[in-house]
């Protein structure tokens, strides 16, 4: 092997275009589940459930698989806890060789009205904690999200008890429709891309 060879195997990284991550972002534990936090479990459960597929416990995070039109969908639940997610995803990011453009990270975003999906392909972190750790161990902002609004109806300095506070009866009565678009939302990004995705997605969800 020549020495260009050599330089050129070490600095390439093969990456493989017919994988997704799909890290729905939330906090591991009894006391969390079916919080507004936890929104983004709950749609990679949804997506998991909906093909039958079993979750088992890897390293850092909850993680199975997918197929959606000849793609293959990595479904993750980091249980790094949400302010360390960045090291789950870079993982498994790392470990199925899936290139940065090929994730779709799903969280919560309380600037947003309940019921509402903004897909991008960069931004800032917002002020949510779990995007500015993926921010940091990325190296950028320059990776696909999905924010998905909870609202901010609560009083002054009681942002932290709605956050990690249980759905009021309101939100349950449409919660199962706002999953069920934003799972679909993710396996149309797998299938068309992410440009078409937020044209037919980002917005308001309605009947």
């Amino acid at each position: 092997m020549s020495w260009w060879t050599g330089i050129f195997s070490k600095s390439t990284q093969v990456f493989d275009p017919m994988k997704y991550l799909i890290a729905g972002l939330g906090n591991i534990g009894a006391e969390y589940e079916n919080t507004r936090h936890n929104i983004g479990f709950d749609v990679v459960d949804f997506l998991a459930n909906q093909n039958n597929a079993s979750w088992k416990l890897d390293s850092q995070a909850y993680i199975t698989e997918i197929k959606h039109k000849g793609r293959t969908l990595v479904l993750i639940k980091p249980t790094t806890y949400m302010n360390l997610s960045g090291k789950a995803i870079h993982f498994w990011m790392q470990k199925h060789k899936i290139p940065k453009e090929n994730i779709m990270v799903v969280v919560d975003d309380l600037n947003l009205e309940f019921g509402s999906i903004r897909m991008r392909d960069t931004g800032s972190d917002g002020g949510h904690n779990g995007l500015k750790n993926i921010q940091q161990v990325l190296g950028g902002v320059d990776y696909p999200r999905m924010r998905i609004g909870i609202g901010n109806q609560f009083h002054k300095s009681q942002q932290v008890d709605f956050v990690l506070g249980k759905w009021n009866a309101d939100e349950l009565a449409r919660l199962k429709l706002v999953i069920e678009k934003a799972a679909a939302a993710c396996l149309s990004f797998a299938a068309i891309g992410l440009k078409f995705t937020m044209n037919q997605y980002n917005g308001k969800i309605t009947e």
